[in-house]
């Protein structure tokens, strides 16, 4: 057996993925176009769910800079952690659909 081909007892990837697509074409021709509000409500959950995480982490490192005076040193790297987890995420809920 070659490197890219599948085992005897697992579907072709290829057919796995066309199935998919398939499914997903269906299910929109189904559901037809969503509306302008719907996809500006997904939009703004998008943006909630990058800004929640971002600002929990500031608020929490400006709060541990403050007890230890610390300057920026738990803000700086809390900020960045929490737009990271945000923009995870956010990646995750995207690709869920």
């Amino acid at each position: 057996m070659t490197p890219g081909q599948a085992r005897p007892d697992e579907p072709d990837p290829l057919l796995k993925e066309a199935a998919r697509r398939s499914e997903r074409h269906r299910r929109g021709q189904d559901q037809g176009e969503a509306s302008v509000a719907h996809l500006l409500a997904q939009i703004g959950v998008l943006g909630w769910i990058i800004v929640v995480p971002t600002l929990l982490c500031m608020f929490a490192g400006r709060w541990l800079d403050r007890t230890f005076s610390s300057g920026l040193f738990f803000t700086a790297p809390l900020l960045m952690l929490g737009l990271a987890l945000g923009c995870w995420s956010a990646w995750k809920w995207m690709h869920s659909a």
